[in-house]
C-alpha cells in the first residue's frame, strides 16, 4: 500500500468519523418542559417568500417569526441599508415578532418596493432571512389600436394576434365573443402559449366580427379586453361576379383564390429546429402549431428514448407536450410530427435543462457538548454549479473573528474541540445565475445531564406475534446512551427478537407472551444517568373459530349464521355484523346474539354477503358468508354446482420470457365464477407435477404469464365459484423457452464449523426452474477475513454443502457461492461471513471464591479465562453446586446437583435457594458453542443456621366436650437446632383473645382444657430455632360438638288453616339459631322454598293456593348452612273456596234488600207519571229547579220519560248486566242514577245489611266536594265490596 493510498484512507476515516458524529447530532426537543431554561440560538420559523408580489389595495405584511432562548430581537434592512421601523409612522412590527405591517392606505405602494431582509439575534447568535423582494402587482391597460377587418380566402391559414400588456404577474389569456362566451377551439383552431389564436385553415363559418382577446390579472382580479377583430372568410368560387367585384373594391383579400389541399407546414415554431430552456423542477411546455389542409394531426416522440412515464401529458388537441417536475434526464431532442393524408412535416425542439440551486442536504442544527466535534454540510446541486459562501452570525466568515476550532472546506465547516460559550448561527448561501438558497444552522454548545422524555410507567399492549415498539426518547449533551433492562435483570442485547434503535426505542419482533413484563430504559452520559420504566402486555390474538357458512334458504324460512370467536380475556370484544359491507337493515327480523346472526322470515332483499367482525382495542378478525334466497317449494330449488372446466386453451403473443394464455370459461351452474387458477407443468425438470402460477378474475378469460428460461411449459386452468373448484382443463400445447445464464445464486448460504479444524459451507440449491439452462454448477470460494490472501475456489455440482478441512480453530472467513451453467455465470454473489469450527475451552477459571451472604444465599467469584483459551464464541460460565450433607442430622436423600449459567464475561454470580445449616460443594467452568471446558477443583462451604420448616403434621385427637389434644410432628427440615414450638389458638368469629403457648423442642403433643362447648377453634403451630420462627403449619379447624346431648330438638309440631294461609307451631331446644320453615307442592320436583323465622316458635305461611296439597317442615341449619335438625314433613291441604257472589245471592237479607229497592223505584215512577199527567211538578222536580243543579237534566218533552233513563244500549246494564271491566258506570251517562239515591259508592250498609243514604245527601256532598271521579261503581259491585 503506497503512502497516497494511506493518506486517502486516513482522510476518509476522519471524514467517516465526523459524518458518523453528525448523523447522531442531537436535535433540540420540542417538549416545552425540556426547552424551558435551555439556551438556544435563534431559529427563523416563518418568513415571506423571496419574490413577494403585493396587492396595492391591502396593507403590506412581511413575515419574520423566530424562536430562541432568550427570546430574540428583530431588525430589518431595506435595499442593503438599515430600515428604522420606529421612524416611519406607517410601519410597525407585531408584538414578540419581527413581522412588518406597512399601512399603505394613504401612501402609494411603490414607495415601499425594494429588497428587505430580517435579522434575528440573541446572545447565542444571529440568523438572517432570505432577501425578500417586494413588488406591486400591475394590471396595465391595453394600448389603443384600431383593428382593421381581416378578409381571407377559405382554406388559408390565419393568425389573430393578441399582444396583451405586460403585467405583474403575467396575465391569463383567453378568447371570447361579445356575449362573454369562450370561442370554440379544436384541432383546427387553437390558442398558442403567447395568446395568439391560430387557424390551420379557415372555413366560411369562421366569419364573425367579435374575436376578442381578454387578459385576466390574477392579483388585482381585473380583466382587460382588446378591441374586437372582424374576420371575413370568402369562398370566391361560390360567389357571382357582381358580389365579388363589390368586395374586391372595398377590401384587401388574403390570397388570390381559395387555398387548395396542401401538406402540413409549421406556423409555430418556424424552421426545422428550435431550442427551449427550462429549469429543473418546473413545467416544460413544448408547442407545435401546423398549417395544412386537411387539418393536420400532431404527434410527439422523443428522439432518443421514451417520454417520461406518468409526468407527461398532451394538451390543446395534441399541439402541446407538457412535462411536469422536469429533471436533468428530460433534456434532449423532441420531435413533433404534423401529418395529413397528403404528407407530413416535422420539427425538432432541443430541450436544455438548467437548475437553480437545490438542496441535496441542507445544514442541520448541531448540539455539541464541550470538547466534542461536529460538522455542518451544505450540499447543493444546480446547473451551472452553485457558488457556496459561508457566514457566521450574519457576517461573511472571512470577515468574522478567527476561531481555531473552525475549519472551512468548500461546502463543509468542521468544528473540533468546541468550547463552552462558542454557540453561533452559521449561514450557507448557494447561488448561480438562476437563483440562490440561504440556510441558517446553529451550533449550540451545551452540557446537559440526561433527561428521559417518554412519560413514565407507559403501558404498551400488543397482539402476540406482532411488533412491539417501546419508546425511550431522551435528551442530553453529550448524547445519552440508552440501555434497556427487563424485569430488573441484565441488560437487553441487540439480537434475536430485540432490536435497539438509534433513537432509544426497543423493538421486539415478534412479541411473545414471555416478553410481557416491566422494562427499564437508562439514559447515560458523562454528566449522569436517568431511568424510566414502561410495561408491556402481550395479548392473545382474536380469532374466529367457527366461521359463518354459505347458506341457500327458501323465502319465508330462517337463516342462521354462526360466528364463534376466541379472544384475549383481558380485552373487551365488540361483535359487529355487516350486510354487503354496510349496516344491517333496521328490521326486527334480524336477531343478533353473542355468537350468531338469525334472520327470521327471510325475504328476497335479504340476499347478500354477511360479514361478522370481532373488534378489540388491539386487533380484529372477520369472516363472511353469502346468503342466497330461493323460492319456496313447490318451486324446484336452484341447483348450485362446481363450474365446468375451461376449454380451448390457446397461447398467443409468444415472446422469449412471456406468453398470453386465453381460454373459454365453462358452465357456471348458477354460481358466478370468482377466479381462474392457472397452473403449469415443467416436463423437463418435474414431469407430472403441476404448480400454481397465477390467478385471473372470474370475469376475465386471459392471463399474461411471465416465463423462466429453459423450461418445457404446459398450462391448464381451473375455475372456482362459491361451491368449489372445477376439474382441470385439458392442458395446452407445450411451450419451450430458450436457455440462458442463471438469474439467481444459491440462497440461505451458511458458514460454520462442525469440528475444530473444518469449515462447513452450506446453501440451498437452485431448482430446475431456476437453473435457466443445462450444466448447472456452483463455484464455492473462501478466504480468511481481513487478509490480503487470494480466494480459494472449488467447482461442485448437485450438492448443497462443501467442507473445507485443515482450517485453524475459530477463525473468521469470507465465503461466496455463485451459480453458473453452460450459458454463463449468475450475478455477482454476496459475501457471507462465518467462523471455522470451535473447540472446548482449554483451562478452568482460577481464584474461585465463595462468600456466604445468608443461610440461603451465597456469592461465587472467579477470574475469567484468557481469550486465547476460549477457542470459540465465549457463551459464559456454568456454576455447579450441590449439597454434601446437613450439619444437623444425617440426610439419606440423594445429592441433587444444580447448575447456573452466567452469560458473557461475567465473573460472579449468586447461588440461591440454599439449605441452611448445610455443607455445599461448588465448581466453575467456561463454555462455548462446542461445549464445556474443565472445571476447577470442588470448593466446599457451609451455610449458617436458618429458620426451620413447617411441622410435619398437625392433628386434633381425644376430642371431648370441653377439651382436646393437639398432636404434631417435628419439621422435616430443621435447618438448625430446634429451640421450641409456638402454639396459638382462638375461637372462630369470636372476640376472644388469641391464646399463645411456648412449648419445648422435645414436645410433640399437648392437651387443652376448659374449651367452650360447641365452638369452632383455629390452631396455629410453628417451630423455632435461634434464627427465628418457621412457617405456620396449615391451619387445622375442629368443632367441639361431638358430645352433643341426645334427643329430638323439635317437639309438638302442629298447624292450623285459615282461608289462604296456614299457621305452623313448634317447640325447639337446639343450639343453632338458623331456623327456617320450608315448604313445597306435594309430588313436585322443585326445590324447597325457605322462609326464616328469626327466633320465633310460630310462623304464618301466606298466599297458599286453594285446593292444593303442600309439604311443610321446620329445619335448623349450622353455620355452614347445612341442615342438622328437621321435623317430620307435614301434609297440609288447603280447601277449595266457593264464589262469594253466589253465596251473597242466596242470602235472604240480600233478596229482601233488592225487593225494597225495586218497590221504591216503582213508587217513584208512579208518582212522577201522575204529576206529569196533571201538569204539575213532582217534588223532585221542584227540588231540582230550586237548586238549579246543572248536572240534573230536564225531562224530555217528546216521550214523557226522564232524560237520565234513556233506552239506549249505554244504559242497559242498569237492568242487572255486568259493569265494565273497571267496575264503573260513567256518570255523565246517567246523572240521576241509583247512585244519586244512595246506592252508589257513597251509600253505605249497616251491619244487618240495611241501606243508608239520601238523594239530597248525595247532592250536598257533590256540591261541597266536587266530582272526585267521573265514574261511580255499580250497585252490585258496591254491595259485593261490603261482603
Amino acid at each position: 500500500m503506497n503512502w497516497k493510498r494511506k493518506s486517502t484512507l486516513c482522510e476518509g476515516a476522519v471524514m467517516m468519523l465526523l459524518l458518523s458524529h453528525m448523523t447522531t447530532a442531537l436535535d433540540v426537543p420540542l417538549d416545552p418542559k425540556v426547552l424551558e431554561g435551555l439556551p438556544q440560538p435563534p431559529t427563523i420559523t416563518h418568513q415571506s417568500p423571496k419574490d413577494y408580489i403585493i396587492d396595492p389595495r391591502e396593507n403590506i405584511v412581511i413575515h419574520c417569526e423566530a424562536k430562541g432562548k432568550p427570546h430574540p430581537s428583530f431588525s430589518w434592512t431595506r435595499n442593503g441599508s438599515h430600515f428604522d421601523v420606529e421612524k416611519d409612522p406607517k410601519v410597525f412590527t407585531k408584538p414578540n415578532s419581527g413581522t412588518l405591517v406597512i399601512d399603505i392606505s394613504e401612501e402609494k405602494a411603490e414607495a415601499y418596493e425594494g429588497v428587505y431582509q430580517c435579522t434575528v439575534r440573541n446572545e447565542h447568535g444571529t440568523a438572517v432571512s432570505n432577501n425578500i423582494v417586494i413588488r406591486q402587482s400591475k394590471s396595465p391597460l391595453w394600448s389603443k389600436e384600431r383593428n382593421e377587418p381581416v378578409t381571407v380566402q377559405v382554406g388559408v391559414s390565419l393568425i389573430l394576434h393578441c399582444r396583451p400588456p405586460m403585467g405583474l404577474p403575467p396575465p391569463i389569456i383567453f378568447w371570447m365573443d361579445n356575449n362573454f362566451q369562450r370561442l370554440p377551439q379544436n384541432s383546427r383552431v387553437s390558442q398558442a402559449l403567447n395568446g395568439d389564436l391560430y387557424f390551420s385553415n379557415v372555413l366560411v363559418e369562421d366569419t364573425r366580427n367579435d374575436y376578442i382577446c381578454y387578459a385576466r390579472f390574477p392579483h388585482t382580479q381585473t380583466i382587460q379586453q382588446k378591441q374586437p377583430i372582424t374576420v371575413n372568410v370568402l369562398d370566391v368560387d361560390a360567389m357571382n361576379e357582381t358580389v365579388l367585384a363589390a368586395i374586391l373594391n372595398d377590401t384587401d383579400i388574403l390570397g388570390d383564390r381559395p387555398a387548395a389541399e396542401r401538406t402540413p407546414s409549421f406556423m409555430h415554431p418556424t424552421g426545422p429546429n428550435s431550442t427551449s430552456m427550462v429549469l429543473r423542477g418546473e413545467t416544460l411546455e413544448l408547442e407545435c402549431i401546423a398549417d395544412g389542409l386537411p387539418t393536420p394531426e400532431i404527434s410527439w416522440t422523443r428522439v432518443s428514448g421514451d417520454l417520461p412515464g406518468d409526468r407527461f401529458s398532451f394538451q390543446k388537441f395534441q399541439k402541446m407536450l407538457k412535462i411536469i417536475e422536469v429533471t436533468e434526464a428530460d433534456a434532449g431532442d423532441y420531435r413533433c410530427l404534423a401529418r395529413n393524408r397528403l404528407g407530413s412535416a416535422q420539427h425538432i425542439i432541443t430541450v436544455v435543462v438548467k437548475a437553480a440551486p437545490f438542496w441535496i442536504s441542507a445544514p442541520r442544527n448541531l448540539i455539541l457538548a464541550p470538547k466534542e466535534t461536529g460538522m455542518l454540510i451544505c450540499h447543493v446541486g444546480g446547473n451551472p454549479k452553485p457558488t457556496i459562501t459561508w457566514s457566521v452570525n450574519g457576517v461573511p466568515i472571512e470577515n468574522s473573528p478567527n476561531d481555531p476550532s473552525r475549519k472551512v472546506e468548500d461546502n463543509k465547516i468542521i468544528l473540533s474541540d468546541v468550547q463552552a460559550g462558542s454557540s453561533a448561527v452559521y449561514q450557507c448561501n448557494a447561488s448561480n445565475e438562476f437563483g440562490y438558497l440561504l440556510a441558517n444552522a446553529f451550533v449550540n454548545v451545551l452540557a446537559e445531564p440526561p433527561r428521559v422524555l417518554t412519560p413514565p410507567n407507559n403501558l404498551y399492549q400488543v397482539i402476540s406475534n406482532r411488533q412491539a415498539m417501546l419508546d425511550c426518547a431522551s435528551f442530553g449533551s453529550p448524547i445519552p446512551k440508552i440501555t434497556w433492562f427487563k424485569d430488573g435483570q441484565t441488560a437487553i442485547l441487540d439480537g434475536d427478537s430485540y432490536v435497539l434503535h438509534e433513537n432509544g426505542s426497543l423493538q421486539i419482533n415478534p412479541a411473545q407472551p414471555l416478553n410481557s413484563g416491566k422494562y427499564t430504559c437508562v439514559a447515560t452520559n458523562t454528566l449522569g444517568n436517568k431511568e424510566n420504566h414502561v410495561f408491556l402486555e402481550v395479548k392473545e390474538p382474536t380469532r374466529i373459530l367457527k366461521q359463518p357458512e354459505y347458506k341457500v334458504v327458501q323465502r319465508g324460512s330462517r337463516a342462521v349464521f354462526e360466528c364463534k370467536v376466541k379472544h384475549d380475556p383481558s380485552l373487551i370484544p365488540t361483535l359487529t355484523w355487516l350486510k354487503d359491507n354496510g349496516e344491517l337493515p333496521d328490521d326486527e327480523r334480524f336477531v343478533v346474539d353473542s355468537d350468531s346472526l338469525t334472520i327470521i322470515d327471510v325475504a328476497e332483499e335479504d340476499e347478500g354477503t354477511y360479514t361478522c367482525i370481532m373488534n378489540t382495542t388491539l386487533d380484529k378478525d372477520s369472516a363472511s358468508a353469502r346468503l342466497t334466497v330461493v323460492e319456496a317449494t313447490p318451486t324446484p330449488p336452484i341447483v348450485y354446482e362446481r363450474p365446468d372446466p375451461p376449454r380451448d386453451l390457446e397461447l398467443t403473443d409468444q415472446r422469449e420470457q412471456s406468453v398470453q394464455l386465453t381460454w373459454i370459461p365453462g358452465d357456471e351452474h348458477n354460481s358466478p365464477t370468482q377466479l381462474f387458477l392457472v397452473q403449469y407443468e415443467d416436463s423437463l425438470h418435474q414431469p407430472g407435477v403441476w404448480h400454481n402460477m397465477t390467478e385471473a378474475p372470474g370475469t376475465s378469460a386471459t392471463a399474461q404469464l411471465d416465463l423462466s428460461p429453459y423450461v418445457y411449459y404446459s398450462f391448464r386452468v381451473l375455475a372456482l365459484n362459491d361451491v368449489g373448484m372445477s376439474e382441470p382443463s385439458t392442458p395446452s400445447r407445450q411451450y419451450r423457452t430458450n436457455p440462458s445464464q442463471p438469474d439467481d445464486n444459491p440462497s440461505d448460504v451458511e458458514v460454520a464449523g462442525t469440528e475444530p479444524n473444518n469449515l462447513v459451507i452450506s446453501w440451498k440449491e437452485l431448482t430446475g426452474l431456476q437453473s435457466n439452462g443445462p450444466g448447472l454448477q456452483y463455484k464455492v470460494s473462501w478466504r480468511q477475513k481481513e487478509t490480503e490472501e487470494d480466494w480459494t475456489s472449488v467447482i461442485v455440482a448437485n450438492v448443497s454443502q462443501y467442507v473445507v478441512t485443515g482450517a485453524p480453530t475459530f477463525i473468521p472467513y469470507e465465503v461466496t457461492v455463485q451459480a453458473f451453467n453452460d450459458y454463463g455465470h449468475g450475478p455477482k454473489p454476496g459475501v457471507v461471513f462465518g467462523y471455522s469450527g470451535e473447540d472446548r475451552p482449554m483451562v478452568a477459571p482460577e481464584n474461585v471464591k465463595v462468600l456466604v451472604q445468608s443461610s440461603t444465599m451465597a456469592e461465587v467469584h472467579w477470574e475469567p479465562i484468557p481469550p486465547s483459551a476460549v477457542r470459540g464464541r465465549m457463551l459464559g460460565y456454568k456454576v455447579s453446586y450441590w449439597k454434601e450433607k446437613s450439619l444437623q442430622k444425617e440426610d439419606s436423600r440423594p445429592k441433587e446437583k444444580k447448575e447456573l449459567t452466567f452469560s458473557g464475561n461475567e465473573t460472579e454470580g449468586r447461588l440461591p435457594d440454599l439449605h441452611p445449616y448445610s455443607q455445599y460443594s461448588v465448581n466453575v467452568r467456561a463454555f462455548n458453542g462446542k461445549g464445556d471446558g474443565p472445571a476447577n477443583d470442588d470448593l466446599k462451604f457451609e451455610t449458617p443456621e436458618g429458620v426451620p420448616g413447617a411441622p410435619a403434621f398437625l392433628r386434633i385427637i381425644d376430642l371431648n366436650l370441653d377439651s382436646l389434644t393437639v398432636e404434631w410432628g417435628p419439621p422435616e427440615d430443621e435447618y438448625g437446632r430446634l429451640t421450641g414450638y409456638t402454639l396459638k389458638y382462638q375461637p372462630i368469629n369470636s372476640t376472644d383473645e388469641l391464646k399463645e403457648m411456648t412449648l419445648l423442642a422435645n414436645e410433640t403433643s399437648i392437651s387443652l382444657e376448659n374449651l367452650k362447648y360447641s365452638t369452632r377453634y383455629m390452631f396455629y403451630l410453628n417451630a423455632m430455632t435461634i434464627k427465628g420462627s418457621g412457617p405456620v403449619v396449615t391451619t387445622a379447624i375442629t368443632i367441639v360438638d361431638e358430645a352433643r346431648p341426645v334427643g329430638p330438638v323439635f317437639r309438638n309440631v302442629n298447624y292450623s288453616l285459615e282461608e289462604d294461609h296456614a299457621i305452623i307451631n313448634w317447640e325447639y331446644t337446639g343450639e343453632e339459631n338458623n331456623v327456617y320453615v320450608e315448604y313445597m307442592l306435594d309430588n313436585s320436583k322443585e326445590a324447597w322454598k325457605r322462609e326464616a323465622v328469626n327466633g320465633s316458635r310460630t310462623y304464618q305461611l301466606k298466599n297458599l293456593k286453594a285446593g292444593v296439597v303442600y309439604k311443610v317442615r321446620v329445619v335448623a341449619n349450622n353455620h355452614a348452612d347445612l341442615t342438622v335438625h328437621s321435623t317430620e314433613e307435614l301434609l297440609i291441604t288447603v280447601p277449595a273456596m266457593a264464589s262469594r257472589q253466589v253465596d251473597i245471592a242466596t242470602q235472604g237479607w240480600f233478596i229482601g234488600l233488592m225487593c225494597a229497592i225495586a218497590l221504591l223505584i216503582l213508587v217513584l215512577l208512579i208518582v212522577c207519571f201522575i204529576k206529569r199527567n196533571k201538569g204539575g211538578k213532582y217534588p223532585v222536580k221542584e227540588k231540582e229547579e230550586a237548586h238549579q243543579d246543572p248536572e240534573i237534566q230536564p225531562m224530555k218533552e217528546d216521550d214523557g220519560t226522564f232524560g237520565e233513563y234513556s233506552d239506549t244500549e249505554d244504559h242497559k246494564p242498569l237492568k242487572g248486566s255486568r259493569t265494565p271491566s273497571n267496575g264503573t258506570v260513567k256518570k255523565d251517562d246517567s246523572d240521576d242514577s241509583l247512585v244519586d239515591y244512595g246506592e252508589g259508592g257513597d251509600g253505605q250498609f249497616n251491619e244487618d245489611g240495611s241501606f243508608i243514604g239520601q238523594y239530597s245527601g248525595k247532592k250536598e256532598k257533590d256540591t261541597q266536594e266536587g266530582n272526585e271521579s267521573s265514574e261511580a261503581p255499580s250497585p252490585v259491585n258496591a254491595m259485593n265490596s261490603f261482603v
